[in-house]
Parts: C-alpha cells; sequence; structure tokens
C-alpha cells in the first residue's frame, strides 16, 4: 500500500510503498478514508536528531478516520463496513485515568511505550491503518468522512479546552481565542454552542479572521502590539474569563496572560514552546493557567454528537496521498485556512 512518512530528520515526507498491514488477535483494520495534517506533525518533523522520541520511517497522521475492512480475532460490536474514526492518544485501558476514558492522561503509556498512531506508531497517512483495540474507534455512521476526520483533533482537543472552562463562561463573560486556523476555528463555534460567553477572536491573518467571524465570532482582532489595548477595551478593562491559545508560541502566550480576568482561566493549547510564568504578581489574582492535551474517549463521542446536530463544522481543504507533502508544505507557510485532510482512495 502507500504511506505517506517521515523517513529521514530533516527531510520532507515522502509517499512510498509498504506492506499492507493485517490485524492481529484484538486489532482492527481500516480502509483509511481521511487523514488530517496538523501541525503536531510539522514538530515533529521539525525536532533535531538528539532526542528525536520515535523510530524512523515513521507513517504520518494521527487524525484518522476510515472504514472497517477486517477484523482480528475477538473482536466484537464491529462489522466489516463500519465507518468510524480514531480515538488517536492511546493509552494502557487498565490505569485509574483510562478507567475513566481519559487515555490522553495514561499512566504508563510512556512505561508500557504506547505511542497513538501517527505519533509512534504508523498513522492514517496510508491507504489502511491497523487499530489496536476497537475501543479507539467511534462510529460517524452519516457524517462524511472529510467533515469527520478533523473533529478527532481539532475538534477534540479544543473540545476538551472549552468544557473545562464553562463554569466561568457565564452570560456576560468574555471568552478569546488566539490562532483561528484548524483548531482555533472550531473553538469558536463550540464555545458558541456550549455558552453564552462573547467570542473575542485573535490572528496574524485577516483571512483566518475572516472564518473566525464567519463561524461566529463576536470581534475579531488584529493579534499585533496594539491587540492587548483592544481587547481591554473590548472588555471595559476587566479582560477574559477564559483564554483559549492555540498558539503557544511566546507572543501569544504572554498576550493570553495580558488580557486574562481575575479569577480567569488561561488554556495554553497549542504547541509553539511558549511558556508562562505563574506566581503573586504576574498575572491577575487567582488566574489559573493548563497545558491540556487531546480529550478523553467520551469527549470525543460528545464531540461527534455536536457535529450530528450541525453545531460544528470543520473548513476543510482536501488533497490525495500523492499530494500529501504539498499539504504539509502549505501547513507549515501558513496558506492552510481551517484543516488540511488527505483522502488516500479519492
Amino acid at each position: 500500500m502507500k504511506a505517506l512518512q517521515y523517513r529521514r530528520i530533516g527531510a520532507p515526507p515522502e509517499v512510498v510503498t509498504v506492506p499492507d498491514p493485517e490485524p492481529g488477535p484484538g486489532q482492527v483494520l481500516l480502509k483509511v478514508t481521511a487523514a488530517g495534517v496538523c501541525h503536531s506533525d510539522i514538530a515533529v518533523m521539525s525536532w533535531p536528531a538528539e532526542g528525536f522520541p520515535y523510530e524512523l520511517p515513521l507513517t504520518l497522521g494521527h487524525e484518522g478516520a476510515g472504514r472497517v475492512e477486517a477484523l482480528g480475532a475477538g473482536v466484537s460490536g464491529l462489522k466489516e463496513g463500519d465507518a468510524v474514526v480514531v480515538y488517536g492518544p492511546w493509552g494502557c485501558g487498565t490505569c485509574a485515568k483510562c478507567a475513566e476514558g481519559k487515555e490522553n492522561y495514561c499512566l504508563r503509556a510512556g512505561e508500557l511505550g504506547i505511542f497513538p498512531p501517527g505519533l509512534g506508531s504508523p498513522g492514517a497517512m496510508a491507504e489502511y491503518l491497523l487499530v489496536d483495540d476497537a475501543r479507539h474507534l467511534v462510529s460517524t455512521d452519516g457524517l462524511d468522512p472529510v467533515a469527520a476526520v478533523p473533529l478527532t483533533d481539532a475538534g477534540l482537543t479544543p473540545y476538551h479546552a472549552v468544557k473545562r472552562a464553562l463554569p466561568r463562561l457565564v452570560p456576560g463573560s468574555t471568552a478569546v481565542v488566539i490562532g483561528t486556523g484548524g483548531l482555533g476555528h472550531v473553538a469558536v463555534q463550540l464555545l458558541r454552542a456550549m455558552s453564552a460567553t462573547r467570542v473575542i477572536a485573535l490572528d496574524v491573518s485577516e483571512e483566518k479572521l475572516a472564518l473566525a467571524r464567519t463561524v461566529g465570532a463576536h470581534e475579531t482582532v488584529l493579534s499585533d502590539a496594539q491587540a492587548v489595548g483592544k481587547v481591554r477595551d473590548l472588555t471595559g478593562g476587566i479582560g477574559a474569563q477564559a483564554v483559549f491559545d492555540f498558539v503557544g508560541a511566546e507572543p501569544t502566550v504572554r498576550t493570553a496572560g495580558a488580557v486574562a480576568a481575575v479569577e480567569g482561566e488561561i488554556s495554553i493549547v497549542g504547541i509553539g514552546g511558549g511558556a508562562l510564568p505563574v506566581g503573586f504578581g504576574t498575572l491577575p489574582f487567582e488566574v489559573s493557567v493548563n497545558a491540556p492535551y487531546w480529550g478523553s474517549r467520551g469527549e470525543l463521542i460528545e464531540v461527534i454528537g455536536l457535529a450530528r446536530a450541525g453545531a460544528v463544522t470543520v473548513h476543510t481543504e482536501t488533497y490525495s496521498l500523492d499530494e500529501g507533502p504539498l499539504a504539509y508544505e502549505r501547513l507549515h507557510a501558513g496558506e492552510v485556512n481551517g484543516r488540511a485532510v488527505v483522502v488516500p482512495h479519492g
């Protein structure tokens, strides 16, 4: 089968031919119908050789959708042809966090060498994907796979962040979304669907701010040196009760800290390498800062439910598997508006 792999440190990904996978006991083989292109993949391919965490070559793609092609021995609850998406952050299935469905926070994954697809294990940028356990599949029957596949990360990750902030997002509150690309434009929709908060979106791109307005942002602000003052003015000097930074770079985390209100919450979701100091006097009183990672299996089911209800949609552009390297080039250059999706069998 064809697969898009990262094969050498510092080199662009390549489309290659690899053996077809076969499901062993408890495993499920999917015919991939869509695979999402994510900034996390860019981060992986930017790591230096020293300390690189995965074995190469690595088939990319931690957002996967497909139809069940074959079932390994002992698998129940699925049949060939079922349409599903893949819950990406695989865990051990037995620790205290996994028992809650929070495999994204598995306590033993590192110890046991368990890696997500595309982030250590062979990913979805291929014609077929081997899934380790049926519990990592969620039905999407009736949803377009191109529309559904980004929900596994670009939907699930902001959903988790927004859901934990809901107690603060009461009528009259303000939420700030920094970075309105793949995850951020979904966050705007989730905030509108799940709360009565006013949404202010920040980005350096007028094109992405236009997308933010299209999907429901009440206000948009160009993310420049005047952004903090503008947000403060829009909130009457109080600031935002919740701030979601989907970039996570040093300038954006500073902005997040500067626009947060007293007792506000800051979620640094992006992996841009920025860090926000926390201590008395460095932030407004009782501001909490967190760095969430993906979401739980139950939350993925909830996100799919929102999509079925039409409450959230992902702006996508599609590429063939052979065009996969181009999709990553465009993403790295900031030219993707929304989410890029590879369709291996298009």
